[in-house]
């Protein structure tokens, strides 16, 4: 059968690579732009920084800098509002998977119209979105290279999972500028982001070789260096290959597709408002206790294990790769369970399944799943039952 990989057209990466931006977009003719970031970025001047290029570029602006964690239908609504006030031929998306994810949502609704809520699922516009830049400031969530954005729907307290080949971003930016400044806990979180999608990505029914080798290479660089960003986010080179390593594990799930960890972190972090690194980050290793009772996983396992360059017997893969793991995040200050986690509460499983089970990247794990297992597995995550 025929396979479609999709790709991002541009893709500057190294310190410094902000300042190709202007001479790229020039070749556009674009002339309006809407600058999306978050409070935090604005104030620091990092914005700043993104706008002198556009200004150098002969681009007139406007900055929407009220993006959060988790973004909203609001939050999305007023970016669109601010975009159609500046007449916008072009969003910039500076920050992490929030702010890209918030402009991949107002590219597709401003060029298709209608609500963002109608876009839930997989390749439900019609027409490609509105032009996007998306300048990464995290290394973890692959939003600058992905078909995948995610808005939170504040009325069912839910993440939308979108997939859809019309929000492709036009230029990413992987500047490491950008991210020397990500403390230990943001870096951590975004870091097991990255691992999650790369190890869904060869759990995904999905996979191809082409996938594998995207996902196998993007595990094994982030084992090595994650733990030297947590501890000295000033590593250059730690830095630099956790920035290729998030932006290849994305290319790997955005045409491979994730799973059931993904799932479940939506419904989590949507329900409660927690990190989505973190969210995935407590689940990853119950899901692959999980998987492991599933004969078709077998084979995947002995993948990861060798991606990870660890030592095992025939039959002791899966548990080889719970146990790094499990040792990774305790390494770099991840809980070891939901129930570390604020306000997560045993009662609300049933619910929380019940999103799961209709979250979009189910459709890519592969082996179907019923809802005790869902549940099963929040349960022995909020408990610490490996």
């Amino acid at each position: 059968m025929p396979e479609r990989i999709n790709a991002v057209k541009t893709t500057f990466f190294g310190k410094g690579a902000i300042r190709l931006i202007g001479p790229e977009l020039k070749k556009t003719g674009i002339s309006r732009a809407l600058l999306i970031t978050d409070r935090f970025l604005y104030q620091s001047g990092l914005a700043q920084k993104v706008a002198d290029v556009l200004s150098d570029a002969g681009i007139e602006y406007a900055v929407y800098y009220d993006v959060k964690p988790n973004p909203s239908v609001v939050i999305v609504n007023e970016c669109i509002s601010a975009a159609r006030a500046i007449g916008a031929g072009v969003l910039i998306a500076l920050g992490g998977g929030s702010a890209i994810d918030t402009a991949k949502a107002v590219s597709i609704v401003m060029e298709n119209g209608g609500r963002v809520e109608q876009y839930e699922g997989v390749d439900k516009s019609s027409r490609a979105g509105l032009p996007l830049v998306a300048i990464n400031t995290t290394a973890g969530t692959g939003s600058e290279c992905t078909t995948f954005y995610i808005v939170t729907d504040p009325v069912r307290h839910s993440k939308m999972a979108m997939v859809d080949t019309n929000c492709m971003v036009s230029i990413a930016v992987n500047d490491t500028d950008f991210m020397s400044s990500m403390p230990p806990k943001l870096t951590a979180a975004t870091g097991m982001d990255a691992l999650t999608h790369a190890i869904e990505a060869v759990f995904s029914k999905g996979a191809t070789p082409v996938t594998d080798k995207d996902a196998v290479w993007a595990i094994r660089i982030i084992m090595e260096n994650l733990p030297v960003a947590v501890r000295n986010g000033a590593d250059e080179k730690a830095r630099t290959m956790m920035a290729y390593a998030e932006n290849v594990a994305g290319m790997a799930f955005s045409n491979a597709g994730l799973g059931m960890v993904h799932a479940m972190a939506h419904a989590l972090g949507g329900h409660y408002n927690l990190p989505h690194g973190v969210c995935n980050a407590v689940l990853l290793p119950y899901v692959l206790n999980f998987d492991m009772m599933k004969s078709e996983f077998a084979p995947r396992f002995e993948v990861l294990a060798d991606a990870m360059g660890l030592s095992y017997n025939a039959g002791s893969a899966a548990q080889a790769v719970v146990s790094a793991i499990v040792d990774m995040n305790a390494e770099i200050g991840i809980s070891p369970k939901l129930s570390d986690l604020e306000g997560v509460n045993p009662d609300d499983f049933q619910a929380l399944t019940a999103l799961a089970m209709h979250d979009t990247c189910m459709t890519t794990n592969l082996v179907p799943l019923t809802a005790s297992d869902v549940t099963e597995v929040y349960t022995a995550a909020y408990y610490g039952n490996q």
